[in-house]
């Protein structure tokens, strides 16, 4: 399960992911996904017994992807 805000439109962008769902997007295994929190590389929030990662720390770790691939050339 994700949790969406509604937009002004009527759709709805997820805010945050279920470890499963982060999974999906990113196109990786569970363990990198648990490996990449572990270092602190991904970033998530707890609520209850739940871990989410927010989509905003998607995005900030596709452009750290990003920042060492310009590094790398």
């Amino acid at each position: 399960m994700t949790v969406a805000i509604p937009e002004r439109n009527g759709t709805a962008e997820p805010v945050l992911y279920r470890v499963k769902d982060a999974m999906r997007v990113l196109r990786m295994s569970k363990t990198t996904i648990y490996d990449l929190i572990r270092i602190r590389r991904l970033r998530t929030v707890k609520e209850g017994r739940t871990r989410y990662v927010p989509a905003s720390a998607i995005a900030e770790y596709v452009a750290l992807l990003e920042r060492e691939a310009e590094g790398e050339q």
